[in-house]
């Protein structure tokens, strides 16, 4: 099993559950321009000047439309689907140089990875932040959403090692949070019941 194709593997669709279009535009830009990455058959299609100009595309509805109010909301529930399925993408095409792991295998734990750090973002940070905010701080929150996907993208194909890492403390952190937030509503509950 080659390590660092499973670290890069892991951080393209980690980043597919924050942008699903970055990390398959990073993938197809450097598939067709650089040495860095070399994708197999079907995954060379990324490479197609079509697909290309297509992920440009849809990268820039999505930039766009998640920094509108209500919108994002919308955009939100879209992605519900399309993050997975782009984590999925980019995990198998990535993961490809790993002749051990069954390809329905890779599919599957990049829907996981991208699905679960989407659920994270739509599901607690993106309602938190409206919550504290009064939702203005949800464009903060999507641009730097974009940039984190960006760097980890490119970290993903450049320093997979760092990237896993980084994940690690990462998902950490994650599980931290949720325990937290989890035991201070307890700790609330509690409170009010002996009132």
């Amino acid at each position: 099993m080659d390590i660092p194709s499973i670290f890069s593997a892991f951080g393209l669709s980690a980043s597919a559950g924050l942008n699903a279009y970055i990390p398959l535009l990073v993938i197809a830009l450097l598939g067709r321009f650089t040495e860095l990455v070399t994708l197999d058959k079907p995954w060379d299609t990324l490479t197609n000047w079509w697909i290309i100009g297509l992920l440009l595309v849809l990268s820039v509805i999505e930039f766009f439309a998640d920094k509108i109010p209500a919108v994002n909301h919308i955009n939100d529930a879209i992605q519900t689907i399309v993050r997975p399925a782009a984590g999925a993408i980019v995990f198998a095409a990535s993961a490809q140089a790993i002749t051990d792991i069954n390809p329905i295998l890779s599919l599957a734990a990049g829907l996981l990875v991208a699905g679960g750090v989407h659920a994270a973002k739509a599901g607690a940070i993106r309602p938190a932040v409206t919550a504290s905010t009064g939702g203005t701080g949800n464009v903060v929150v999507s641009i730097l959403e974009d940039i984190i996907s960006t760097i980890l993208s490119i970290l993903a194909v450049i320093i997979p090692v760092i990237v896993g890492i980084f994940l690690v403390f990462f998902g950490s952190w994650v599980i931290w949070w949720l325990w937290r937030r989890a035991n201070r509503k307890l700790v609330e509950e509690a409170e009010q019941s002996s009132k």
